[in-house]
């Protein structure tokens, strides 16, 4: 990693965010099941001497010299967690430290994001006449693209410029993520005797919407993101062994890239299967900031990579502004048993959003371009 050589000492913002990481890993914070973690935020922020402002399990706070002439930057990431899967061998809520680990549920993903973040609010706080406003929100029902999430907490946050939001990406730059949207699809028969090879089964209809899901390849690829993917994830149908199914239900998941809107990907998938297909919600488009931005490119001056990322997170639900994802961590280890994160990792990634906010020239209303 090549930092400039005016790197901060990071060290006591590194401790106290491992302390407060800690405290967060200790507490379940299950999607919808968030309020112990967001009590223990919104306490800290105010600690602080932040005026912290809190909606449903969400919480925030601006730098208290905000200025209107200055750009806005939007710090965020997530203190949800998904339920842990059965092959954890630790208590996922102990937060016990182990050879330079923190091991618990939620530490990488994305627990050492949000401490990382927050500390590099509280570092810009003291610097005066820094150029612009930070906004650190700690937001709730990521896991589950919740509406009571970072959806209901932008309207109240005013304009914002520019979007970092944290997650393991190994502090590399995710300039660019899938969309996502998820199909009900239902294939309609008729029910018979099987033995007598009456009616029409409806699990032939759905295979062969399934294969065509299966063998399509949409037109329109990306150089970060690649093709549009489809996978069909559930199946559903009979009664009995001798009755011929009426219906068959299915699940698709599709990843989208930047060359479609979710609605022109689902148009096609309609379009080209005979089962009646449902579209869950169209809200999670993919996004993307410009390699020209002047976050990236601090970020290349820095020897920071970018990549298009094929999971989703809080970026798919911010709207007029731009975002890149970025975070202490590495997403293979996210809900995965016995979830750690490196204590290097925490104080390599506060130096590094400090690195890259340090000098940021922007201006307010920056542009997708």
């Amino acid at each position: 990693m090549s930092l400039t050589q005016q790197s901060p000492d990071v060290s006591a913002l590194t401790e106290e965010a491992v302390s407060l990481l800690k405290q967060l890993v200790a507490l379940p914070s299950l999607s919808r099941e968030e309020e112990q973690t967001a009590s223990l935020l919104y306490r800290y922020l105010e600690s602080k001497g932040l005026d912290a402002m809190s909606k449903y399990h969400n919480v925030w706070a601006h730098t208290t010299d905000f200025r209107r002439e200055w750009p806005t930057i939007l710090l965020n990431s997530h203190h949800d967690t998904v339920k842990p899967v059965a092959t954890w061998q630790r208590n996922p809520l102990a937060a016990d430290i182990e050879d330079g680990k923190l091991y618990g549920l939620g530490s990488n993903d994305a627990g050492a994001s949000l401490v990382a973040l927050l500390h590099t609010f509280l570092y810009f706080e003291r610097v005066p006449d820094r150029g612009f406003n930070l906004i650190f929100a700690a937001t709730a029902e990521e896991e589950i693209s919740g509406r009571n999430g970072i959806e209901a907490v932008l309207p109240e946050l005013g304009d914002v410029d520019l979007g970092i939001v944290g997650e393991p990406t190994n502090m590399q730059m995710a300039i660019a993520e899938k969309g996502l949207i998820v199909i009900d699809g239902v294939a309609k028969g008729v029910s018979g005797h099987a033995a007598r090879q009456e009616g029409v089964n409806a699990i032939y209809i759905a295979l062969q919407d399934i294969q065509w899901i299966k063998d399509f390849h949409f037109a329109n690829q990306s150089k970060l993101l690649g093709k549009v993917h489809m996978c069909v994830t559930q199946i559903q149908a009979g009664t009995q062994h001798n009755v011929v199914p009426d219906e068959c239900t299915f699940v698709v998941d599709v990843r989208t890239n930047e060359k479609y809107t979710n609605e022109e990907v689902f148009e096609i998938i309609d379009r080209n299967t005979n089962s009646t297909m449902t579209v869950r919600s169209f809200r999670l488009n993919s996004s993307r900031i410009p390699q020209q931005h002047p976050l990236v490119q601090r970020g290349v001056e820095l020897g920071l990579t970018y990549y298009g990322s094929p999971t989703l997170s809080d970026q798919a639900l911010m709207r007029g502004f731009p975002t890149l994802k970025i975070g202490p961590g590495q997403t293979e280890r996210s809900h995965t048993a016995d979830e750690f994160i490196y204590l290097e990792e925490i104080q390599e990634g506060i130096r590094i959003y400090i690195e890259l906010l340090s000098d940021l020239k922007i201006e307010k209303s920056e542009t997708l371009g």
